[in-house]
């Protein structure tokens, strides 16, 4: 699988391979290697999770990654083919800006963000990404961001309103 290709899973899930790291450790026979898989995996209907896997191999370390991903699903609120507010999400030196956009617009955004808004289903953000470019710590930066979306539908029912009564 090539780095932001796309692979259809039987379960109708996207699978996203983000990074693909190779790591030599020193022996005393020479180098040995393992790699470090980052996946993005998502069903394109507002859920989707990402997974860190480590093996030997590298199918092992997909395969890992893709499990990882699929045990951690979150659900991101969705305003048709959009999020509903502007949010900034933050991860060490990572922030990732996610902003809603018109439809037709399509996924303005880089690297790994659109990696992860294509595998969640958001057809239409306009997003920045500032501070590191590290892509790892990018992805979670931006999984913090729709980890804290609002649902207007939730803040009118914990406020004890209709929704109609929140927007007119």
């Amino acid at each position: 699988m090539e780095k932001g290709k796309d692979r259809e899973v039987k379960d109708g899930c996207i699978e996203k391979l983000v990074k693909l790291n190779r790591v030599a450790k020193v022996v005393k026979g020479g180098k040995r290697f393992s790699f470090s898989a980052l996946v993005v995996v998502g069903y394109g209907d507002g859920r989707v999770g990402y997974g860190f896997g480590k093996a030997n191999d590298v199918s092992d370390a997909i395969r890992k990654a893709t499990d990882k991903a699929k045990a951690h699903l979150i659900t991101v609120p969705l305003r048709g083919t959009t999020i509903p507010h502007d949010i900034v999400g933050n991860y060490k030196s990572a922030s990732v800006l996610l902003r809603p956009a018109v439809p037709g617009t399509g996924v303005k955004a880089g690297g790994a963000v659109r990696l992860v808004c294509d595998a969640a289903g958001i057809r239409d953000v306009l997003s920045k990404s500032l501070g590191s470019r590290n892509g790892i710590n990018t992805v979670k930066a931006a999984f913090d961001a729709l980890e804290h979306m609002y649902d207007a539908a939730a803040v009118a029912k914990g406020r004890g309103k209709t929704l109609k009564e929140m927007w007119s």
